[in-house]
């Protein structure tokens, strides 16, 4: 909502001096979201006047046509005579009032204005256009004005070029700020002065002589306000004034009638709509649309209406959709003179509409076709429905006052009987909300400000105004009297939390995670969690994988991904690849968060009450509804692992730091992974590894890790072995024995062997290090793989796998007989398990 200053002042006495900047502060300590203040005419300086065009010489010879003229300015110029003037427009006349600026003034945007020679002539001055004046962007013509502002008229002044115009975001609990009657009284209230209201109107009391009006729909419409001004004069025009208000707010003045209509709407809140009475066949109704009427609207577009759609009807059918926009066929005429006979044609007689709709039905018709406009911004929000009836009045009024016509006696009223709301809260509510004292007095002065009518003691009954339908709960009036008191002025206070709480287990081991994730060189990213059938054929996915079935989203952000991801290594590596082509090519990402697993065994959710809270059934069966949501950990490199220089060669990430990964988040939960070879989509078929933990005494498939399928790589345009790794940190977490231990230092000597054992290529060598494991005893203080051979030393279809022994002893030194007779155990166990030969033996 733009809000001019100038205008703003009529209805508030605002200290002399008061700038648009100030004003701006105190609105935002009131709590609106004054986003800019607009310094119109920053930069302007005069002359700028009123000219009369006296002469037009047309200029022979050029591209375009070009006008010389003289034009009267009184004695702005300094000397009375007529000032010479080059001009391109072509919509002005001989005898026209235009606006001049003569040499020495400086329009808007530091354009400074001079005499000079163009098209063979010298031009003394402009005549301008409303784009170069700052009031618009029409640069199709210069400004005519009406023919009654004398010659040397100051036009800076008679256009109010000079303002400063408020920028409001309106939120939608504030729909009453959608006015200059609504910013106003914040206005009041801020500066704690008085409200001259503009709907304090003389209204005429309801008649059987107004214009017929039935409503079929009392819900829907539960005020209706007809109103009826004839004899108009068809070829009446705004005058400056209300067009300079109506582009200061940011609207485009059209017709007397229409711009009454807005001006009154801006001063209001309160949208309005004028029928031509001539084009209205019958009574004017309003009800639901039959399903398949249509509607020409007063943008050209024909609609198909739905059931739900409250619109506005005569006899020959709908003729405007309620709260929207009026229909074509019952649109204001605009004035045409016929050369024949010299009569004008144009709308005399107009039916003013100021109704009260239901904030849904307009929301929801206005999204269903499309079709937001200034009115369905307002009544969606909520209008004042008491208001119908001075804005009616007013704009009555106003096509009296300024088209010559004559407001009919008769004045039709509707309205559907409803009583005021009331809201009964403990003097002290905000009190308790706040964390601040207040005191009853502050609380009911507070509440009478914002228009309340406050009753009771201890406990206040509170009668809501009713221009501000978003207050229904204690609530409410609590934020309106803690806003208004200044939330600058709450005081910093830390919770008290109780002792004995803090971060869950599960918690715990996703901050764990991810520090260790980070610390091993990964960087962190957060995704949406939205994907489409596009990221699961890339990824190569089968018909009947699982993590095809999907959460369907019935309004998604976008069509292209409608559905909640069941992996999260379409956002991963999408990532990836926009990165890479960025420029950055060696990188190692990571992401934890929610999939969603649906079975397509979930029942169908409740509809949950609004009038109450949900009772645990209802809430169970809502939760039951829901699909699987395992939270992950997932990570995906490309690149070099580790950079080349001086030092030596540089490392490629390869399938294996994928597995390390895995690994690395295992650890974190005190969970040793079983690295098992498998094929999985979307990783290579040969460097694919299903990670296992034991739960339970069984094994559980916990993720898998590998480098990337090459079809995969191609399809998504990323480098070649590309690798990856995801993880259940839900499954992780259950095959955890609780908090992992803090390591034990011991004083005494490690001791060290290696071991090279040749087994069969088919073997894992998970099962040989766990064999060994086994074997070596409570001594094993840990045990490392560092190189695996094949090749004609150890046989064809064979292979050497060489693991670093580390033993200790917590309360001695380790004997090399001891040590030996470990190690001898370990190749013993892992012998007998895989079939394991000690190389060289």
């Amino acid at each position: 909502m733009r809000i001019p200053l100038s205008w703003l002042r009529e209805y508030v006495d605002l200290p002399a001096g008061e700038t648009g900047r100030d004003v701006q502060a105190k609105l935002i300590s009131s709590g609106l979201e004054v986003e800019t203040v607009e310094q119109l005419g920053a930069g302007l300086t005069g002359p700028l006047v009123v000219g009369k065009v006296l002469t037009i010489e047309e200029l022979e010879g050029f591209k375009k046509p070009i006008r010389f003229c003289t034009v009267d300015v009184g004695t702005a110029n300094g000397t009375g005579e007529p000032q010479e003037i080059v001009c391109g427009a072509r919509n002005f006349a001989v005898g026209d009032k235009v606006v001049v600026v003569l040499p020495g003034a400086t329009l808007p945007g530091d354009f400074k204005i001079a005499a000079r020679k163009t098209y063979g002539r010298t031009s003394h001055g402009m005549i301008c256009s409303a784009a170069e004046l700052g009031m618009g962007d029409d640069h199709d013509g210069i400004i005519v004005l009406p023919p009654e502002h004398e010659a040397g008229t100051d036009a800076i002044a008679l256009l109010e070029l000079v303002d400063e115009v408020l920028d409001i975001a309106v939120t939608p609990d504030r729909g009453y700020c959608l006015s200059m009657r609504g910013v106003a009284r914040e206005t009041a209230i801020a500066y704690g002065i008085s409200l001259s209201d503009p709907a304090l109107l003389d209204v005429p009391p309801p008649n059987a002589y107004g214009y017929p009006v039935q409503v079929g729909d009392p819900i829907g419409c539960d005020r209706f306000t007809a109103r009826t001004v004839v004899g108009l004069d068809p070829e009446a025009r705004s005058p400056i004034w209300l067009q300079r208000r109506l582009q200061k707010a940011g609207m485009r003045p059209i017709s007397l009638a229409v711009d009454v209509t807005n001006y009154v709407m801006l001063e209001l809140g309160q949208p309005l709509h004028a029928y031509d009475r001539t084009r209205v066949d019958g009574p004017i109704g309003v009800r639901r649309a039959q399903p398949g009427e249509k509607l020409t609207t007063l943008d050209g577009a024909k609609r198909v209406l739905d059931a739900e759609d409250l619109v506005i009807t005569d006899n020959s059918g709908v003729i405007g959709l309620a709260g929207v926009m009026g229909g074509a066929n019952t649109e204001i005429a605009d004035a045409v003179r016929d050369e024949t006979t010299g009569e004008v044609r144009g709308t005399t007689d107009v039916v003013i509409e100021a109704a009260h709709f239901e904030p849904v039905a307009i929301a929801r018709t206005a999204r269903r076709h499309k079709l937001s406009s200034e009115a369905s911004k307002r009544f969606e929000r909520g209008t004042d429905p008491q208001t119908t009836s001075a804005a009616a009045q007013r704009t009555a009024d106003l096509l009296v006052l300024l088209a010559g016509g004559t407001a009919e006696a008769g004045v039709t009223e509707i309205i559907s009987p409803s009583a005021p709301r009331t809201i009964s809260i403990p003097a002290d509510h905000p009190d308790r909300v706040a964390g601040t004292e207040y005191g009853r007095e502050t609380v009911v002065r507070r509440l009478q400000q914002v228009g309340c009518d406050v009753y009771g003691s201890d406990e206040l009954v509170v009668t809501v105004p009713s221009w501000r339908p978003d207050l229904t709960d204690p609530n409410d009036l609590a934020e309106e009297v803690i806003r208004l008191e200044g939330y600058e002025n709450l005081p910093s206070t830390l919770p008290k939390l109780p002792s004995g709480r803090g971060l869950t287990g599960s918690q715990q081991l996703r901050r764990r995670t991810g520090r260790a994730l980070a610390g091993a060189g990964y960087v962190e990213v957060q995704n949406t969690p939205f994907l489409g059938e596009a990221a699961f054929d890339q990824l190569g996915l089968e018909a009947d994988d699982p993590r095809r079935r999907t959460v369907k989203l019935v309004n998604p952000l976008s069509d292209e991904e409608p559905a909640m991801r069941t992996t999260l290594l379409p956002g991963l590596l999408a990532t990836l690849r926009r990165n890479i082509g960025r420029g950055s090519h060696d990188l190692a990402l990571f992401e934890t968060g929610l999939v969603f697993r649906p079975t397509g065994a979930e029942p169908a959710p409740p509809r949950l009450p609004v009038d109450r809270r949900p009772t645990d059934e209802e809430i169970a069966a809502l939760n039951a509804a829901l699909p699987e949501q395992p939270r992950r950990v997932a990570v995906a490199l490309s690149g070099a692992r580790e950079q080349a220089g001086w030092w030596g060669k540089g490392t490629a990430a390869i399938w294996a730091d994928a597995i390390e990964a895995g690994r690395t988040v295992a650890r974190e939960a005190g969970v040793e992974l079983i690295v098992r070879q498998d094929q999985h989509a979307p990783f290579h078929p040969g460097r694919c590894a299903a990670l296992l933990a034991v739960v339970d005494g069984a094994e559980l498939l916990v993720g898998h890790a590998g480098e990337l399928h090459p079809r995969v790589v191609k399809a998504l345009h990323l480098p070649d072995q590309t690798s990856a790794m995801e993880l259940d940190l839900d499954r992780v977490e259950r095959a955890s024995a609780g908090p992992v231990p803090a390591p034990r230092v011991s004083t005494f000597p490690v001791a060290t062997q290696d071991v090279a054992l040749i087994t069969d290529a088919s073997v894992p060598a998970a099962e040989v290090e766990a064999a060994l494991r086994t074997g070596a005893g409570e001594l094993l203080e840990s045990l490392r793989l560092f190189d695996i051979y094949t090749g004609e030393q150890v046989g064809e279809g064979k292979k050497s796998l060489a693991y670093a022994l580390r033993f200790r002893a917590a309360d001695r030194t380790l004997t090399a007989e001891e040590t030996t007779a470990a190690r001898d155990a370990a190749v013993a166990a892992a012998t007998a398990a895989t079939g394991a030969v000690l190389r060289g033996a």
